[in-house]
């Protein structure tokens, strides 16, 4: 496995595990059932595919049109993950961040298929979701290596991870509910990982300017 891939996995793990929309979601319905929790995280994978798909489809005709926005998408992705970094920690620094006790409010089982669908729309309709994934696969297609499947690869990675995590996040969450739900734990899960996305953000902006 190459470097750029190895890195990739990070930069996607830490992307998947970074609590927002979707993981709130996830655990809003992980406590209400624990089925209705997996059918919402597989909701998301399943807006993950979507996303993912459309830029792989647009990067490759791009890439190949317009080479020299492979730089310009370079810096704008390492931007935009130390973005998400710098947000996610001044949301961890504040003395009553959010967490995720609205969830436990609500009182019945959502169906699986209701689940599934609020997984799914809450990914597919995150207007950022897009440019991210546009901005970001670009880094890790080495010079010389075909797009089409490089990105093909990347983007199953992200859905791979996300098929992983969230389901594992819905069971974890059902035995763990309690404690998941205080606000000082999701201040701490959100410290940790906005502080990796910072650094790998800064780490991609300043490689193109080594490398070049």
């Amino acid at each position: 496995m190459d470097a750029q891939l190895i890195a990739f996995l990070g930069v996607a793990a830490g992307m998947i595990a970074m609590p927002g929309a979707d993981f709130t979601v996830v655990v809003r319905s992980a406590l209400a059932s624990r089925r209705a929790g997996v059918a919402c995280a597989v909701g998301v994978a399943g807006g993950l595919v979507v996303h993912t798909a459309l830029a792989v489809a647009g990067l490759a005709a791009v890439l190949v049109a317009v080479p020299v926005l492979y730089r310009t998408l370079q810096i704008a992705g390492g931007a935009y993950v130390l973005y998400l970094g710098v947000q996610a920690l001044r949301g961890a620094l504040k003395p009553s961040g959010p967490g995720v006790d609205g969830a436990h409010e609500e009182q019945s089982a959502l169906r699986a298929g209701e689940s599934l669908r609020q997984g799914f729309l809450t990914n597919v309709l995150n207007p950022k979701a897009p440019v991210l994934f546009l901005s970001l696969l670009p880094q890790f297609v080495p010079d010389g290596v075909a797009v089409l499947p490089r990105t093909l690869l990347l983007a199953s990675i992200v859905v791979v991870l996300a098929l992983i995590w969230f389901p594992a996040v819905a069971l974890l969450v059902d035995r763990l509910g309690r404690w998941l739900r205080r606000p000082r734990t999701a201040r701490t899960v959100q410290g940790v990982t906005g502080g990796g996305l910072a650094v790998l953000g800064v780490t991609l902006l300043v490689a193109p300017v080594a490398g070049g």
